[in-house]
C-alpha cells in the first residue's frame, strides 16, 4: 500500500484528494504548507507527492528544486497540481523536476489514473540488480550473494536488505522500514525491525557489519 503526501493549502481540494486516494487504497498524509511537509518528510519517506504550486510559505517550483537537489528525495515521484494553466507554467514545473502535471479543476478519475500510472512507471524503473562492494542482489532471480556465494534469506529479510541497499548511505527510520517492508504504519513495535536486522546481519557474515545502527533513529547500510 503506497503512501502519498498531499501538499495543498485549499482545504476543500485537500479533502477531495485525500478521500479519493484513501478510497483507492492508498495511505495519505495531507499538509497545508511546506513547513509541515518538510518536517514529516524527515520522518517517513512517501512513495509519491501531490504538490500544489501556490502555497502560503513557499511555492511548489522551489520545493521541487529542493527535493531534486537532495540525494534522499532526488527520485521521489512528484505530481504538481495547480490552477496555473498556461503551457509555460506546465513546462516550468516539468523542467524543475516534476514527473507529471494536473490542472485544476480535475476529475477524481484523472487524479487516480495519473497517480497509478506514475507509481507503475517508478516501480518498472527499479534496478534489476544492486551491488554494494561484495554484496550483490539479483532482483530478477530474487537471489543475494556475498563474495559471489549465495545467501539464503527469508522474504522479509530479502526486502529489508533491498531497501537498505537501494538507499545506501541514507539513514532509514524504523517507521520507514516498517512501512516499506511490512506495508503498514509503524505503531511502536520496534522489535520486529530490530530482530530482522539481527538475523540479516548474521546471515551476511562479515558483510553484515555494513548495516549500521543509528541510535534512536534506525539503520543505514554503508
Amino acid at each position: 500500500m503506497a503512501l502519498i503526501y498531499i501538499v495543498e493549502d485549499d482545504s476543500s481540494i485537500r479533502e477531495i484528494e485525500t478521500i479519493a486516494l484513501k478510497n483507492s487504497n492508498y495511505m495519505v498524509c495531507a499538509f497545508e504548507n511546506a513547513k509541515d511537509f518538510y518536517r514529516k518528510l524527515g520522518d517517513i519517506m512517501p512513495d509519491l507527492v501531490l504538490l500544489d504550486i501556490m502555497l502560503p510559505d513557499e511555492n511548489g517550483y522551489d520545493i521541487v528544486k529542493k527535493l531534486r537537489k537532495n540525494p534522499a528525495t532526488r527520485k521521489l515521484p512528484i505530481i504538481m497540481v495547480t490552477a496555473k494553466s498556461t503551457e509555460m507554467d506546465m513546462i516550468k514545473g516539468l523542467d524543475d523536476g516534476a514527473d507529471d502535471y494536473i490542472r485544476k479543476p480535475f476529475s477524481v478519475m484523472e487524479l487516480i489514473t495519473r497517480v497509478r500510472a506514475l507509481l507503475r512507471r517508478t516501480e518498472a524503473e527499479e534496478a534489476a540488480s544492486i551491488r554494494l562492494d561484495n554484496v550483490w542482489i539479483d532482483h530478477e532471480r530474487h537471489m543475494v550473494y556475498v563474495d559471489e556465494k549465495p545467501v539464503e534469506l527469508t522474504f522479509k529479510e530479502y526486502e529489508l536488505l533491498r531497501l537498505l541497499m537501494s538507499n545506501s548511505g541514507i539513514v532509514l527510520s524504523r517507521e520507514v522500514i516498517m512501512r516499506h517492508v511490512w506495508g503498514t504504519e509503524f505503531e511502536g513495535e520496534s522489535r520486529t525491525v530490530d530482530m530482522h536486522i539481527k538475523t540479516l546481519r548474521q546471515k551476511l557474515g562479515e558483510a553484515g557489519g555494513k548495516i549500521k545502527t543509528v541510535r534512536n533513529v534506525g539503520y543505514v547500510m554503508e
